[in-house]
């Protein structure tokens, strides 16, 4: 008669069974350690010495880190460089200014001196500085051949500086009989000027004058009666041309 196994709660486990239980521990023993400290040294060390480069995550942030900061740089270096531009413009502006400014500065005053210039060479003046008429023009008296004065005589002690009234030319310079040493000047606005009884003449025929630029010496040469300056205004440089010299100066701006 053959014997069976019993079923139940006594019955032992499989060889199946047995095996996955081993394997179940084993895997428990791997998690609480036991495994690890069988495995052998050097194991443990390469497991204990992996670095975290090893995992690439170091080399990451170190690549990023520096592309940041070349890239703060690059930034940095352009907004210098654009800022350094703008300097330079701005101060290349501001000496273009400043040129066109003097530019504009120095034109103001080349044209204030040329109109400056230009009033004086047109300006007319006394024919001895500070002096006055000390005998009228048209005067009667035997004196004068014509029997009337054809200029004006201006108080002028021996010596004294006589001037060319205006801008002109001279178109005569020596003796001239009645008048003793005279002068007679071509003026810029076509009329003529007369000087006479000088005691010396400093210009000469063709000699170009301006405004107020002594012309000669007052005295007392030729038909006069003590020292002083005649003076005649005239349309041509012949005698008998001759124009009021008061009204003339007058005209031309000249307190007389």
């Amino acid at each position: 008669m053959a014997f069976t196994r019993a079923t139940g709660k006594h019955r032992g486990p499989s060889r199946m069974a047995r095996r996955s239980v081993g394997i179940a521990g084993a895997a428990t023993l791997a998690t609480t350690g036991v495994i690890g400290t069988l495995a052998s040294p050097a194991l443990a060390a390469e497991t204990d010495n992996r670095s975290v480069e090893d995992t690439g995550l170091t080399k990451v942030i170190t690549e990023d880190s520096l592309a940041d900061r070349l890239n703060a740089q690059a930034a940095a270096q352009e907004q210098e460089a654009f800022e350094a531009a703008a300097k330079a413009k701005a101060q290349a502006e501001a000496k273009r200014k400043a040129e066109a400014r003097a530019k504009e500065i120095r034109e103001a005053e080349q044209r204030a001196a040329r109109e400056a210039e230009r009033r004086r060479l047109n300006s007319f003046q006394l024919p001895v500085a500070g002096s006055y008429v000390s005998t009228g023009y048209q005067t009667g008296g035997s004196l004068w051949s014509s029997g009337s004065h054809s200029g004006v005589d201006f108080h002028a002690a021996y010596g004294s500086s006589v001037v060319s009234v205006g801008s002109g030319t001279v178109v005569e310079a020596g003796w001239g009989g009645a008048y003793g040493n005279n002068i007679v000047i071509r003026m810029n606005d076509g009329t003529y000027t007369q000087y006479g009884h000088l005691s010396s003449i400093g210009v000469y025929v063709g000699q170009t004058v301006e405004p107020g630029e002594r012309i000669g010496i007052s005295g007392s040469t030729g038909n006069s009666t003590g020292p002083h300056l005649h003076f005649e205004a005239r349309t041509t440089a012949e005698y008998g041309s001759d124009i009021n010299p008061v009204a003339y100066l007058r005209a031309r701006g000249v307190n007389v």
